[in-house]
């Protein structure tokens, strides 16, 4: 949970189109056994802009924190 609220204030300070209610869901969430959260799905749910995720060939998961 730690490194969702880090995640949440970054994007929060640099990201005027952070979802802050779809967050809000993956809050309450993230106690559960059943909760997963994958690059992919944050970003595209919450409109985050410091992580990003490519596939493919030199893909990966980056983050600009």
């Amino acid at each position: 949970m730690n490194t969702l609220k880090f995640i949440v204030l970054w994007e929060i300070l640099n990201n005027p189109n952070f979802n802050r209610v779809k967050f809000g869901t993956y809050r309450n969430e993230a106690g559960l056994n059943r909760f997963t959260m994958t690059p992919s799905k944050w970003i595209e749910s919450t409109d985050a802009i410091g992580i990003v995720s490519k596939a493919g060939r030199y893909g990966g998961t980056y983050a600009h924190l």
